[in-house]
């Protein structure tokens, strides 16, 4: 699989209408937000008694099982794309899935919330870095500068310097869980070898991340622990069936797919970007649907990441047009 995380077939306002340009963010937003879904959802099942890796096994299941129809008839008669795209869906179900859910909720296990999502969202600021490893070019100042506010955004929407708690094991978790996100965009934006749709690229994708799951979850390493109790959710106490289903159908089937056709469709750095709304959401469901209120930090946080979407956008045109 041959990558080139700086300028990979990344959808331009010169090669494709405008709509169409508008459209890839729509996707990407939407994928931003669903994925936002999966923390209060999650949050609700660790209080009902779930263990981390009984929440992440069923998320991935479930996902799968939606995902194994569609992915089948997508398929039919040209099952050999898997073999010819084997090692797209290896990475994609082993690290894109599997890989980066378990780390960062072990993570969120020895650090704050906060500390552990900055720690993931640091992938926009590997992939620049892996681009400027791979093709000896530094970036542009306006990528440096996009890169570097929409850290900063990130930081102000945690919150992170109200309540930091260092642990060596969580940050090592926190960083693994970076690098898998990392990999999920590159994968995620490299165009398959005999046109492996993003459907069937992501239903494959559910079933190999699941199955390691299973199996360290038979063996004892990963312990799996859940109920059906019921969980207070927006005010309302509803049964655990919403929160399996919202953080199954929502914030994987639908996430994932809709992720990988607008990485497709703006390229990696572009929707690694984009994809950081994904903690703006977050803070809103959790306001929705948990009642935790975001603080005026966090709004001007919010800013900062858009602020910061928008220069790596500018720049990817720029150097699109400069090509």
């Amino acid at each position: 699989m041959s990558v080139d995380v700086e300028t990979s077939h990344t959808l331009t306002t010169t090669g494709s209408p405008a709509g169409a340009t508008s459209r890839a963010l729509i996707i990407a937003l939407a994928s931003a937000a669903a994925f936002g879904t999966s923390g209060p959802f999650a949050k609700e099942l660790f209080t009902a008694g779930w263990s981390p890796a009984a929440a992440v096994t069923m998320r991935i299941g479930i996902a799968a099982l939606v995902l194994a129809i569609p992915t089948a008839h997508e398929l039919r008669g040209r099952w050999r794309l898997l073999r010819t795209n084997a090692r797209a869906v290896l990475l994609y179900g082993l690290f894109g899935v599997a890989g980066c859910q378990l780390f960062y909720f072990v993570a969120v296990q020895h650090l704050s919330v906060g500390v552990a999502l900055l720690l993931e969202y640091l992938s926009p600021t590997l992939l620049v870095v892996l681009a400027w490893a791979r093709t000896r070019r530094a970036p542009s100042r306006l990528t440096l500068a996009g890169a570097a506010v929409a850290l900063l955004g990130l930081v102000l929407v945690l919150d992170v310097f109200g309540s930091v708690s260092v642990d060596a094991v969580g940050v090592l978790f926190g960083l693994a869980a970076a690098v898998c996100s990392a990999t999920y965009f590159i994968v995620a934006s490299d165009e398959p070898q005999d046109g492996l749709s993003p459907l069937a690229l992501s239903g494959a994708g559910m079933a190999v991340g699941l199955v390691p799951l299973l199996l360290l979850g038979m063996v004892g390493a990963l312990p799996m622990h859940a109920s059906m109790h019921s969980v207070p959710l927006g005010g309302w106490q509803v049964s655990v069936l919403v929160p399996v289903l919202g953080i199954s159908l929502v914030a994987a089937a639908f996430a994932y797919v809709s992720g990988v056709v607008a990485a497709r469709m703006l390229g990696t750095r572009v929707a690694s970007f984009v994809a950081l709304a994904e903690v703006l959401f977050a803070v809103f469901f959790a306001w929705l649907l948990l009642g935790e209120l975001p603080l005026p930090v966090q709004l001007a946080g919010g800013a900062l990441i858009v602020l910061g979407v928008v220069l790596v956008r500018a720049a990817d045109d720029r150097g699109s047009l400069a090509d």
